[in-house]
């Protein structure tokens, strides 16, 4: 402690000394390419990356966008001074009546959390939930949901965000009538509800996000007929449908789909903790990854 304050005091007088931050984090929530710069005397860091949602689809049966993937990983290697780049990926949006998947997340090449799958038109598919590669743990997105072709067909559930162990849940798709969308496992969202309506515009719920403080309770499945999914991990809930579909829930919720307008999915996220006291170790899932 001696030490930190020197190094404050000499950059307060302006001799050029950065100041040493023995703990901390940094959290990048706007989709974009970042550039991340390791604080001095830091030399391993830990990183959670979520994917962004997928977009669901505007047709008779409205399929769901899939949940983005959550990936983290613990001690990193880095150098003090050096810089290093952070995706954040963005949440699909729909385009002629398809939509478009999330981008994925990642930290420098790794701890890549998938952005999730788009909900599909041609032919009628639900967005498949994003997958994480290149990290010590996570959990996949949850599949959107898609209901049964009909003449009167409505909107599915967005997939849930990925949780830290488990994963996100899947947007309700029922034969007929309207259904809730399932819980998230692991820490994940969860899944939006769905409704099948005859001859007026219905969309079904978003998926639930997850947060980037550490592993918590599972996100509760949407509730019938149009409710967004839970947040997962202190992560928003999706919003819920209407005559429009529910956007996904922060971070990494899959977006509702509809027969009138579809929903976007939520934008990814990354964040990054360390610690360079003795005895303090921070590592997700959940040991001391809150704010310090």
């Amino acid at each position: 402690m001696p030490i930190i304050a020197s190094q404050a005091s000499l950059s307060a007088r302006g001799y050029g000394f950065t100041a040493y931050v023995p703990q901390g984090q940094v959290a990048f929530t706007t989709p974009g390419t970042y550039t991340w710069v390791a604080p001095p005397e830091v030399t391993a860091v830990s990183v959670v990356a979520v994917g962004g949602g997928g977009g669901g689809a505007k047709t008779t049966d409205g399929p769901g966008g899939g949940g983005g993937a959550l990936a983290y990983k613990n001690s990193i290697t880095v150098v003090p001074g050096n810089s290093y780049t952070v995706i954040v990926g963005a949440g699909g949006t729909t385009t002629a009546g398809t939509g478009v998947a999330g981008g994925d997340s990642s930290f420098n090449g790794v701890c890549i959390g998938g952005g999730g799958g788009p909900g599909r038109a041609n032919p009628s598919a639900a967005g498949t939930g994003g997958a994480y590669s290149s990290a010590d743990g996570g959990g996949n997105g949850g599949a959107g949901g898609i209901a049964a072709a009909s003449t009167y067909g409505g909107g599915s559930g967005g997939g849930g965000a990925g949780g830290y162990t488990g994963t996100g849940g899947q947007g309700a798709q029922p034969l007929s009538g309207s259904g809730s969308g399932s819980a998230g496992s692991g820490g994940g969202g969860g899944g939006g509800a769905t409704i099948e309506d005859p001859g007026i515009g219905v969309g079904g719920g978003g998926g639930g996000g997850v947060g980037l403080l550490g592993s918590g309770s599972n996100g509760s499945g949407g509730s019938s007929p149009q409710g967004g999914g839970g947040g997962g991990s202190s992560g928003a809930a999706g919003s819920s449908g209407s005559t429009a579909a529910g956007a996904g829930g922060n971070y990494g919720g899959g977006g509702g789909g509809s027969n009138s307008a579809s929903a976007v999915g939520a934008g990814g996220a990354v964040r990054i903790i360390w610690s360079m006291l003795p005895g303090i170790t921070r590592a997700f899932p959940s040991t001391n990854t809150g704010d310090l």
